[in-house]
């Protein structure tokens, strides 16, 4: 398990996100348009997974601007916002911002992603919803940057993640 914070506060994780080198593993979630979306569908671009607690909160809501504002002018990428929210939430949010073409996911019909990644905090008030983590997946699958964020209330370290697109 990983020990990570939250405003302080020690909370662990289900375990520790996928490596740097290692084979990501696929999984189906949920557009704000409700349709199905696998991490396969973007095979031959890098993806960045943007992976957080809720849309709701400021810090998951900067992340979603800023890699969206700074991975949009990219070639072959693509960034996938993930959280537990339902796909209204994400669809409001983006909706308020005015922010278009953002890929926001909801892992609501299912487990198995926060399941593989091991995001999902197993005990403190945010029991349950995913950690704040970063992982940036190649074009061939392989993870090539991995962040777990150390605490919930700290954003992510952009430009290591951008640094590998």
């Amino acid at each position: 398990m990983a020990e990570i914070g939250l405003g302080g506060t020690p909370v662990r994780t289900a375990g520790d996100i996928p490596a740097k080198g290692a084979e990501a593993p696929d999984f189906a979630l949920v557009s704000s348009d409700f349709k199905e979306v696998k991490l396969s569908d973007f095979k031959g671009k890098k993806v960045v997974l943007n992976i957080f607690p809720s849309i709701d909160t400021s810090v998951c809501a900067t992340s979603v601007r800023k890699f969206n504002e700074t991975a949009a002018n990219k070639d072959n990428a693509v960034v996938l916002n993930i959280s537990k929210d339902l796909p209204f939430a994400h669809k409001r949010f983006c909706a308020a911002e005015g922010l278009e073409g953002v890929l926001a996911l909801s892992e609501y019909k299912n487990n198995r992603f926060s399941e593989n990644y091991k995001v999902d905090m197993v005990n403190g008030n945010m029991e349950g919803l995913m950690s704040r983590a970063v992982v940036v997946v190649d074009e061939e699958g392989k993870v090539i940057h991995s962040e777990q964020v150390d605490d919930i209330a700290h954003e992510p370290n952009y430009e290591a993640a951008l640094a590998v697109l």
